[in-house]
């Protein structure tokens, strides 16, 4: 298989992993996503879609480096979302302090998921961390890929 052939399984493959991760965390392990976990998925929604597109849709090439693209965008966002988790700097989002006018009391009230507490770590690696790790790498390799036949 040629590099652009395996940018464009990559392309598809690792978007579904990381959703599928991101599914699994929030189902079966209890994990709810914050405002930023969210984030950090749309881009992982998108290189899905884009990715399939590059396997009926000419020019293949431009497809897959879009997907790639977007699985990086995620990446980055992961990265600010790990920074804002480790303490280095601040968020954007109200998720990271409760307003005042909530009621934490009040068993109706939808929980408040914050963005600045990791709610899992492997080796001092957040979800947030691992996905910066992962989408940056593999994203920036399926656009070099895409780029270059061999």
């Amino acid at each position: 298989m040629d590099n652009p052939g395996k940018a464009r399984w990559l392309a598809v493959l690792v978007p579904a992993a990381l959703l599928g991760g991101a599914y699994i965390s929030q189902y079966a392990f209890g994990l709810p996503p914050c405002e930023m976990c969210w984030w950090q998925r749309y881009p992982h929604f998108a290189a899905l879609g884009v990715g399939l597109f590059a396997f009926w849709l000419k020019p293949a090439q431009v497809w897959t480096a879009l997907a790639g693209l977007a699985i990086l965008t995620s990446g980055l966002i992961g990265g600010f979302h790990a920074g804002v988790e480790y303490g280095w700097w601040e968020g954007i989002t109200g998720c990271s302090t409760l307003p005042a006018n909530i009621d934490v009391m009040d068993p109706a009230a939808a929980p408040l998921i914050r963005c600045d507490v990791a709610p899992w770590t492997l080796f001092g690696i957040s979800l947030a961390g691992f996905n910066f790790l992962i989408s940056s790498l593999s994203g920036a390799a399926i656009m070099a890929l895409s780029a270059y036949k061999k």
